[in-house]
């Protein structure tokens, strides 16, 4: 997958532009309400979401699989700690944070990847830290031609494959 991503921001620079989510903005806010101080942002791309946290006093770090993302991110905002790796094994790294922002990459995997990526999260958060993700929405008009196949909604990429999660399929993964 990281020479897909590399393939991509290598063709279309700052795929998504330089501004962070909106949902980047509302994690910021309960972050700072529950006085979080050190942010993990796994799948950071180039670090249009992390900037946001670095730059608002958070200690932040990033963990990406594309090698030139990470270049691009360590240009982009020299704060943040950058690692070029994957998502699916962060054991590399020893720290414990505070929050987890985790913007659009639950749908990049199975359910099985998808699992280990959510334990890893849980794994780096302290007891009382907090996750935020956010996913592609089952009704997004992008994906209406997507087949149906095993309750998840999917599509071919050539980055393998992305689904829209079914609030059921959410709330079966983080045990709602």
């Amino acid at each position: 997958m990281s020479e897909y991503w590399d393939e991509r921001f290598q063709a279309e620079g700052k795929i998504w532009s330089e501004l962070p989510s909106p949902t980047a903005g509302h994690a910021l806010e309960l972050f700072r309400r529950n006085n979080a101080k050190k942010i993990l942002v796994p799948g950071s791309g180039y670090g249009r979401n992390s900037r946001l946290f670095s730059t608002s006093g958070f200690e932040t770090t990033g963990i990406e699989i594309s090698r030139l993302a990470c270049e691009v991110a360590r240009v982009f905002d020299p704060l943040p700690r950058v690692y070029n790796a994957s998502v699916l094994d962060m054991s590399f790294d020893t720290d414990k944070y505070d929050a987890v922002y985790c913007f659009n990459v639950l749908h990049l995997f199975l359910e099985r990847e998808r699992r280990l990526f959510i334990q890893q999260c849980v794994d780096k958060v302290k007891t009382t830290g907090l996750m935020y993700f956010t996913v592609f929405s089952e009704k997004r008009q992008l994906m209406a031609k997507a087949e149906k196949s095993r309750g998840i909604h999917m599509k071919a990429s050539r980055a393998g494959r992305r689904t829209t999660l079914p609030m059921t399929t959410l709330k079966h993964t983080f045990k709602i």
